[in-house]
């Protein structure tokens, strides 16, 4: 029977895997970047196990994650900058901070006062690192301006949101749904002046546009646009699959059947899945 580890156990793990004369050679030639992917690979694993509900995987999943943070946790001890007890003790006073209505003496309170709270503590802390870093000598200024703190490396649709998250808190926003609907309608109209010149850039410009004044949307009416696409996504397999079987049953396929039955299976589909309802 393999006996029980704990975070120690893994720390040593790691440090293992990394040492220069008897760790293993691919976890030795890693780097922070070398490893990057593979940490955002490994929370969309996260991810994916959350939406199907399952549990088996997700305790895999989290290891894994988990793993990662190790990981990078290891490289920064060998370069001196931090260690993984570091990085446990930041994110503990942070959270203790930003939650002065549970750790502190302000008590409860209202959801929006938390979030208003929370934004506040979360602009000391970077003005803060700002002086931290001017007195270490490293760069303070964000390259994208007001909005370089929105990480360019997070999947589109959640960086389009962040963005004008961030630009709402300098009071850039729509004040209404009503005005970002029109604007939709706008952007529609201009992706089809584009598409009926013909610029293959132009169209490309346009229809991002499109899609970001759509995140505006789902920010206004308080939907998650990843989320709203990764449902979407997910009923677009479930009906196809439907698809493919009926027309299996009918001795068809996805691959010879016309586009008329093929969007009457949809139909069925899309029926079927109201009477489930």
């Amino acid at each position: 029977m393999i006996a029980t580890k704990d975070i120690e156990d893994l720390l040593t793990i790691m440090a293992r895997l990394r040492d220069p004369e008897t760790g293993c050679p691919w976890d030795v030639q890693q780097n922070f970047r070398s490893i990057a992917p593979y940490t955002i690979e490994e929370a969309y694993e996260v991810a994916d196990a959350i939406e199907r509900d399952d549990m088996v995987d997700l305790k895999d999943e989290l290891g894994d994650l988990l793993l990662q943070v190790v990981y990078h946790a290891q490289m920064a001890k060998e370069a001196g900058a931090f260690a993984f007890e570091d990085v446990v003790e930041t994110v503990s006073r942070k959270m203790i901070r930003r939650h002065p209505h549970v750790f502190g003496d302000a008590g409860p309170r209202p959801v929006e006062e938390v979030n208003a709270v929370w934004d506040a503590i979360k602009a000391e802390e970077r003005a803060e690192k700002r002086q931290a870093k001017l007195a270490a000598g490293l760069p303070t200024e964000a390259p994208n301006g007001p909005l370089g703190e929105v990480p360019s490396a997070l999947p589109a649709l959640i960086r389009a949101e962040k963005l004008q998250k961030r630009a709402a808190s300098f009071g850039f926003d729509w004040p209404d749904v009503a005005e970002v609907l029109d604007k939709i309608e706008e952007e529609i109209d201009e992706l089809r002046t584009a598409i009926e010149n013909g610029d293959a850039g132009e169209r490309q410009d346009e229809l991002g546009d499109v899609i970001f004044a759509l995140v505006n949307l789902g920010r206004h009416l308080k939907v998650d646009a990843e989320e709203a696409l990764r449902g979407t996504n997910r009923k677009f397999i479930r009906r196809l699959t439907f698809v493919e079987r009926v027309l299996r049953n009918a001795g068809s396929s996805l691959k010879d059947a016309t586009l008329d039955e093929m969007e009457a299976a949809w139909k069925a589909a899309k029926e079927h899945e109201k009477r489930g309802r």
